[in-house]
């Protein structure tokens, strides 16, 4: 795993691999030195602290197991999006096993607040588009939404059974596209 590594992104990957392969523990500013090939200060210049490493590490996972998809049409139908958002849980807690639930038990605490805050940014980030797909899905009822059952009060009921599935580990987006379409078809 020794390779000499002269960017924040390649430390962050290599952070990432260590994750991957040894587990949270494995992430600290000696071991990812050793594992990039670089002294300890090299890691330094790039990340002030274990925290800031960690933060950065959480982040750049964040973004890997919610990039945008190469077909944008997820983000034009309801149930697309939601199968997506499910496929994106697997695969992330198939590749980073426990980080949903580590990340959203374990970073609850006060000190940790940047990794709560990137989680947070990424959920609401999710919840939005989400809210954005259903504005847009042109298969839903003209009066699937009122001014009581607004798409953004839907788009958080979603979130919240994706996210119960999540802690759950139940991957299967059936019981939520079932909801769907019984709601808004």
């Amino acid at each position: 795993m020794n390779t000499v590594v002269t960017s924040k992104e390649d430390i962050l990957k290599m952070s990432r691999q260590l994750i991957r392969l040894e587990g949270w523990s494995a992430l600290n500013i000696r071991r990812v030195a050793g594992a990039c090939g670089v002294s300890v200060g090299s890691i330094y210049n790039y990340f002030d602290s274990k925290s800031a490493l960690v933060s950065a590490a959480v982040e750049s996972i964040w973004r890997e197991i919610f990039r945008r998809p190469e077909d944008r049409t997820v983000f034009q139908d309801t149930q697309a999006c939601i199968a997506w958002i499910y496929e994106r849980i697997e695969y992330g807690s198939g590749k980073y096993p426990g980080f949903f639930t580590l990340h959203a038990l374990g970073f609850m605490q006060e000190d940790k607040s940047r990794e709560k805050q990137k989680m947070q940014q990424t959920w609401q980030h999710i919840l939005e588009e989400l809210c954005s797909v259903l504005k847009q899905d042109s298969r839903i009822r003209a009066d699937a939404f009122t001014e009581q059952f607004t798409a953004e009060r839907f788009a958080d009921i979603l979130f919240s059974l994706m996210l119960s599935a999540l802690l759950r580990q139940d991957y299967d987006p059936a019981a939520v596209m079932e909801l769907v379409r019984r709601t808004l078809y």
